[in-house]
């Protein structure tokens, strides 16, 4: 059974280094504006003079431009760096186990489970669902909480087949269900993608997890 899990509700991620701030001003430079200003300066009607408060809003007005422009230079560079540093900071995920609420895959070997429960239930349900949600199995596991190991057998008590399941945990007072929550497993990732500006990772067996279904990282694989 795997050690070492760590909570984590989604990993952030800082890119290292600085970002350049553009040196752009709304599409020239901050030279070509002072010239601009004196030129408007040296124009304007000498028995009408603008007022001091319509050079303040006038600079304001610049300022403004300048900045909005200088955020839009930022933002553009962030969004096309996201995609590969994105990837590059989950990369490390590989060969680890993650703890998810999506489908996993059975095979061989028992699949280990994290039971949480309604902590007013005195009887809960394992619910078993394949890879298309249709349950195939329900059996009583007790109010006990934690981690165990799942077999895959069918209510007949026979193994089922290898492939993606996922699973529910309901909680029962008396026959009163109190709620039902999914049950989450334990896998290794090997590879992490992103499609449509979303990362994804592929589980082994095939079984697949978004980033939102992941809440545990272990701190190495397994053995």
């Amino acid at each position: 059974m795997t050690t070492g899990i760590s909570a984590t509700t989604g990993a952030s991620y800082t890119a290292p280094g600085s970002t350049k701030a553009a040196a752009g001003f709304a599409g020239g430079d901050f030279e070509t504006f002072l010239k601009m200003l004196t030129a408007q300066i040296r124009n304007q009607d000498p028995m009408n003079p603008m007022e001091g408060s319509d050079f303040a809003v006038q600079l304001a007005t610049f300022s403004g431009v300048e900045q909005q422009v200088k955020t839009n230079d930022l933002l553009s560079q962030i969004a096309g760096q996201t995609g590969a540093e994105s990837l590059v900071a989950y990369s490390d995920w590989i060969g680890r186990q993650v703890r998810s609420s999506g489908q996993a895959h059975f095979g061989d070997k028992p699949l280990v489970m994290d039971i949480r429960h309604d902590p007013m239930a005195d009887r809960v349900v394992l619910v078993t669902l394949d890879r298309f949600g249709r349950e195939v199995s329900a059996e009583d596991i007790g109010a006990g909480q934690g981690l165990i190991e799942w077999f895959g057998r069918d209510t007949a008590g026979a193994k089922l087949p290898e492939g993606l399941y996922s699973f529910a945990i309901e909680s029962y007072r008396g026959d009163k269900l109190l709620g039902r929550t999914d049950a989450a497993t334990y896998a290794t990732v090997t590879e992490v993608q992103r499609s449509g500006g979303k990362l994804s990772f592929t589980l082994e067996g095939g079984a697949t997890a978004t980033l939102d279904q992941i809440d545990a990282v272990a701190a190495g694989g397994s053995e």
